[in-house]
């Protein structure tokens, strides 16, 4: 029996290097480098053996790099956006984004 897709967001398979922040109990900010597994504009899956409860505020710094300078001007891109945790498994952590983000040119 297969799960039916709940997901109303189209998700796309896409493995891209992140950088996750997190306060943690004390107030310090903890970053730790992930890979996205899936993407689509309301959440991602991202690889990671950082446990983090459900609910817990994360900030990304998703880095995107194209090969064609026809795409784009820059060969490079950060989105900066943040999110909550919904769901943790061995595997990783998901989080559903807020609506704010930064798209920024990487500069080298």
């Amino acid at each position: 029996m297969t799960e039916t897709e709940r997901r109303e967001i189209e998700r796309f398979a896409l493995e891209a290097p992140a950088l996750l922040s997190v306060m943690d109990e004390r107030g310090k900010l903890i970053q730790f480098e992930a890979t996205t597994r899936d993407i689509c504009s309301s959440g991602a899956f991202f690889l990671t053996r950082k446990f983090m409860p459900l609910g817990t505020d994360v900030k990304v710094d998703l880095a995107l790099s194209f090969e064609k300078e026809a795409m784009l001007k820059e060969k490079r891109i950060h989105i900066n956006i943040a999110g909550w945790v919904v769901r943790t498994d061995q595997n990783g952590i998901a989080l559903c984004f807020y609506k704010k983000y930064d798209i920024i040119p990487y500069n080298a």
